[in-house]
């Protein structure tokens, strides 16, 4: 299995609404991207100071699987349209998680 993480932080300017918006949009990617095991995100929970904004988790087969997720239309769409606008920072990583299975999930995802 693979997982990928990113975490966001938000410009000054980005209104809760735009916020609602970009997670609208990546609610929509589990239904559209079949190589999605798990997806998961959601809003920094406040507990520790200077943590980032926010948070995507997804679970993937393997690499092949993570570039079809990077490279699906939906999902640059999502980026484009949503999530980069609301940017000052962003910080990504791929890492393997042997010894674990997952079975795809479709439908709306729960955030983290």
């Amino acid at each position: 299995m693979l997982r990928h993480i990113a975490l966001f932080r938000f410009k000054p300017e980005a209104t809760d609404e735009q916020i609602s918006a970009a997670m609208g949009a990546l609610s929509a990617l589990p239904d559209q991207i079949d190589a999605l095991r798990k997806f998961r995100f959601g809003p920094d929970a406040g507990i520790t100071d200077g943590a980032w904004d926010f948070a995507v988790v997804a679970v993937l087969d393997d690499a092949d699987d993570y570039a079809e997720y990077r490279d699906h239309p939906a999902h640059v769409a999502a980026l484009r349209d949503y999530v980069v606008p609301l940017l000052s920072e962003a910080a990504r990583i791929q890492f393997e998680s042997e010894g674990e299975s997952a079975p795809r999930t479709q439908g709306s995802p729960r955030p983290i």
